[in-house]
């Protein structure tokens, strides 16, 4: 989707303008290409008093939690193993609550908040778990049982989740905010969409034509972005299908400081708040390891097949005029701008 405005601005900027102290904030990758760059960020404002959901709980998380900018957590797992990392300490301390649903329930939040429904019915089997059971401060809201209209059996459902920002990294997005994903898909583009904003960061920024030429890698459209930051390894040290590797040294050097308070407290004051943005960051990092380090990350590249989008019968004509409305493209816009429908 086209879009005639330029959404284009710096990592600070993006969660500056979108991200306030007690927001619903959904990380919303899973599993590969986590939103690193962006998560750092959050951490350097010192956002504070998040509610964060997350399906897939990783080093972003944790960082989160070390900076003291989570109150509580929607989470199916906690990531770190071998030790306790700072989600599971700042638990203990009763500085975080957690909700504890499933990756299925999680999912199924997003999808009723990306479809606009207020709840999602998933399997009636977790009734016999702890699941259903123990319930922290969502209470008997994190999950209720409805008699279904047709069958009259009852139905488990989850409510929907609809939270304040959710911020995402992607391989690539144009100005406008039409982002596309490809890899592990998971929930990310459900849990992007079923929040009120969306904070893209990416490792590029491409033109629309681009854009246009592969539709079947948008996962957001323009008119839904709230603001999109280009941030060259904005996953690292996770990786980013078709761009690069992940970086197990320097990731498991981060989880073995998540560790103690202490030496995470060291790391966040050298890796975040001693970097005064992303490119800073990566900076750091090239003078220590050597920017070679870095590049040897990189992928080599195995493309896909192309696909033929052509059609032998164009909606528009050479005179711009769509073959069924008869009608040109400007006259659309100008009628559901009328209809108050029109996004810009």
């Amino acid at each position: 989707m086209v879009n005639s405005n330029n959404k284009v601005m710096s990592l600070k900027e993006a969660v500056s303008n979108n991200v306030k102290d007690g927001d619903e904030l959904a990380l919303g990758n899973y599993s590969l290409s986590m939103c690193v760059a962006l998560a750092s960020e959050v951490i350097r404002q010192k956002k504070k008093h998040l509610t964060v959901y997350t399906q897939s709980s990783h080093i972003d998380l944790e960082y989160l939690a070390a900076g003291e900018c989570i109150d509580k957590i929607i989470i199916p797992f906690v990531t770190v193993v071998g030790g306790t990392g700072a989600v599971v300490r700042r638990l203990q301390r009763n500085e975080i609550e957690i909700e504890e649903y499933s990756n299925f329930h999680i999912n199924a939040q997003y999808q009723a908040g990306m479809y606009g429904f207020s709840f999602m019915p998933v399997l009636e089997s977790a009734i016999h778990t702890d699941l259903f059971k123990k319930r922290n401060f969502m209470g008997e809201n994190k999950f209720k049982v409805i008699k279904c209209p047709y069958t009259g059996k009852d139905i488990l459902t989850v409510p929907a989740a609809n939270p304040d920002v959710c911020i995402i990294h992607v391989q690539r997005a144009d100005k406008f905010g039409n982002a596309q994903y490809w890899g592990a898909m998971g929930s990310v583009q459900a849990a992007a969409l079923a929040s009120k904003k969306i904070i893209v960061s990416c490792e590029e920024i491409v033109d629309y034509d681009i854009i246009r030429a592969s539709p079947h890698h948008t996962i957001i459209p323009a008119y839904r972005t709230s603001a999109v930051c280009e941030a060259k390894f904005g996953a690292h040290p996770t990786e980013v299908v078709g761009y690069y590797n992940r970086d197990s040294l320097f990731a498991n050097w981060a989880f073995g400081c998540l560790m103690s308070d202490k030496a995470i407290e060291r790391w966040l004051e050298e890796w975040i708040y001693g970097c005064k943005d992303h490119h800073a960051y990566l900076q750091k990092y090239a003078e220590i390891f050597g920017s070679e380090t870095l590049n040897s990350l990189k992928c080599n590249p195995y493309y896909s097949a192309p696909v033929n989008y052509g059609c032998p019968s164009p909606s528009w004509d050479d005179n711009g005029i769509h073959s069924t409305l008869g009608i040109k493209s400007e006259d659309i816009k100008k009628i559901m701008e009328e209809e108050g429908i029109y996004h810009e």
